[in-house]
């Protein structure tokens, strides 16, 4: 294990020391995940805080803020979310400007157990944006998550595990205003990472995603913490 974790460092060393400073170069992610169930109910609270960077340190891109109010149905296998968020976008560089965004989501989160040992997690979310600056606007996702367990066959403390995930977003309102328009496919995300659990309510993460639009492909170093609380 000691061996897999120092290839995974080394690749992302040598991943930012080639990268120029522009927009193409590694950033990074550091993301607060949380979730909590009420006792004896249906109802529960989940959502994420992340800070983005153009770089490590010192170039914010965005600040985003978002939860929600889940409900889980007896029996069903599925676990159901109505939230809000709020982002906050920088400029690449020196630029002080922001703009800001507000959204409604509403997503669907169902698990699977494959073999034993791959846990599977199906993500439907659709979103409602009022982005600054344009008209609104509506996407669709979707995010396959699996992770691995190295040393066990769950999520329990101590286990060392893989994490994968693809997520990929298309729009639904192709027209922004004053005449501008943008595609359907609107981005998506490949991520690899290594993640240990601390205790029955804290587990870390660390990883390499890229994320690739029609128009660029921006590798991100990416830092979380996954809280149930």
């Amino acid at each position: 294990m000691k061996q897999i974790i120092f290839l995974i460092i080394a690749f992302l060393y040598i991943t930012e020391s080639k990268a120029q400073f522009d927009e193409n170069q590694t950033g990074a992610w550091y993301m607060y995940v949380y979730n909590h169930q009420f006792k004896n109910s249906q109802w529960g609270i989940q959502g994420d805080f992340q800070y983005r960077d153009w770089q490590l340190l010192g170039d914010r891109e965005q600040l985003l803020l978002r939860s929600g109010i889940t409900y889980k149905p007896k029996d069903a296998g599925v676990l159901f979310t109505l939230g809000v968020a709020n982002i906050t976008s920088g400029e690449f560089g020196d630029s002080d400007a922001i703009s800001n965004e507000n959204r409604i989501y509403q997503e669907a989160l169902i698990p699977q157990k494959i073999g034993g040992r791959f846990l599977i997690t199906h993500r439907f979310r659709f979103e409602q944006r009022f982005v600054e600056n344009q008209d609104f606007r509506t996407r669709y996702r979707y995010n396959l998550f699996v992770n691995i367990p190295f040393n066990s066959k769950d999520l329990s403390p101590k286990t060392v595990y893989g994490a994968f995930y693809n997520e990929l977003f298309m729009n639904g309102e192709r027209t922004i205003g004053e005449d501008r328009e943008v595609a359907l496919f609107d981005r998506n995300r490949t991520y690899l990472g290594i993640g240990y659990v601390l205790n029955t309510k804290i587990r870390f993460q660390l990883g390499w995603m890229n994320q690739t639009t029609d128009n660029w492909s921006k590798p991100q170093l990416q830092f979380s913490m996954h809280h149930n609380f």
